[in-house]
């Protein structure tokens, strides 16, 4: 990355911990531990060794079973098998799946396709400040649902959904629930110990730990289960085939131990950062925060402006590294869907722009963003006047 750029994009990915890569880098020398796990020799079951202690580091983070942790590529590999997986398990029972339209792509698309294969979906649309209602969540239910998928943090808006009250309502009824929890694991606090959580994915590149490498929590409960989605050998208890790579699940378990240590810190540092950023920028003319401001993860701020576009913004806060609120949708042109979703029009939505901070957040850094944030609104405003309210 530049030298020179602002970089306040980590809802996307962060940075690799230099400790985290330190720790990956011993296996990646030919003396090192490279060896494929699954082999019986000595070298292997070294690989074996570090794979099963970085197991242990995530498990400890999560405040789960070690055994319930199934090692993929990534959250998006995560959520296609937990839900795909679970809805083909239990689809002799009944095809009625929950999910929100304000999910991840790679939870929206996988009901997609299961809706052209049969399944019956309930969107349930959230409130205008993006949180889902429970009492709508249990009216929807049917004797024949068979999971509720809900994510912990959303990616766009930093909206937290009340994990414990939606898990406790699926396991009344005997229901499976998933949750995206990609921006929540090394970020909030999770006891899965404590929650009523089947299958919940993670990806270790969102707490500083390298992109490639992902986990699916599967509960040990009756009725818990999934089908593969991938055919091959018989690793991760045969859900997940194919060589483990060892040197990116050792940085993942070096990634867990080291935010399980420093999340309070961190939690705090991005609180400051946030409201720093807010305090700057609140006074301009009709800004406006998307998603709840009382149940919202701190690392992420999404705001908008009446009669600016995303991307000339994005061109003005140079060097600033954000996210436009139609950079989800960037291969279509479209604007944020979760957005809309929440009641926002489309010009709304189109002059998104989401801050995310972390660990290496500085202040210095959050001023310049100040700067060049207003900077940019009112270069904008100036050469084209609002229309009016969302015009």
């Amino acid at each position: 990355m530049s030298g020179t750029a602002v970089y306040l994009d980590f809802a996307a990915t962060t940075p690799i911990d230099p400790r985290v890569a330190d720790a990956m880098q011993s296996c990646l020398s030919p003396g090192g531990t490279f060896a494929n796990p699954a082999s019986i020799h000595i070298a292997g079951r070294e690989s074996a060794a570090l794979v099963e202690k970085a197991r242990q580091r995530l498990a400890d983070l999560l405040g789960a079973d070690p055994r319930c942790l199934i090692w993929t590529s990534g959250a998006t590999e995560s959520d296609n098998l937990a839900i795909m997986g679970a809805a083909s398990f239990r689809a002799h029972r009944g095809k009625h799946l929950i999910t929100m339209p304000t999910e991840h792509k790679a939870v929206t698309d996988t009901f997609a396709h299961l809706q052209k294969s049969g399944y019956d979906v309930t969107w349930l649309k959230p409130d205008a400040d993006g949180l889902l209602s429970i009492d709508e969540l249990e009216s929807s239910i049917r004797a024949d649902t068979q999971l509720v998928s809900i994510m912990h943090i959303n990616n766009e808006t930093g909206v937290i959904q009340d994990m414990r009250r939606i898990g406790e309502l699926c396991h009344a009824r005997d229901i499976l629930f998933h949750t995206d929890a990609a921006q929540s694991v090394g970020k909030l606090p999770l006891d899965l110990g404590e929650l009523s959580i089947d299958l919940l994915s993670l990806t270790a590149h969102k707490f500083y730990g390298p992109q490639g490498i992902g986990a699916l929590y599967i509960a040990d409960r009756p009725g818990c289960q999934v089908l593969p989605i991938l055919h091959g050998g018989g690793q991760e208890r045969r859900l997940r085939p194919g060589s483990l790579p060892v040197h990116q699940i050792v940085g993942a378990g070096t990634a867990a131990e080291i935010t399980r240590q420093d999340m309070a810190n961190d939690l705090a540092h991005v609180t400051t950062l946030r409201d720093r950023l807010w305090q700057g920028i609140k006074t301009l003319p009709g800004i406006l925060r998307n998603g709840s401001a009382d149940h919202s993860y701190p690392g992420i701020l999404n705001i908008s402006v009446p009669g600016v576009e995303g991307e000339s913004l994005m061109l003005g806060l140079e060097p600033v590294c954000a996210a436009s609120g139609s950079a989800c949708n960037s291969t279509s042109g479209e604007s944020s869907f979760v957005l809309r979703a929440l009641g926002r029009d489309d010009a709304l939505a189109q002059s998104a722009i989401r801050f995310s901070f972390g660990r290496t957040t500085t202040n210095d850094e959050i001023d310049v963003a100040v700067e060049r944030y207003r900077w940019s609104v009112d270069h904008l405003l100036a050469i084209a006047p609002l229309a009016g309210p969302g015009g």
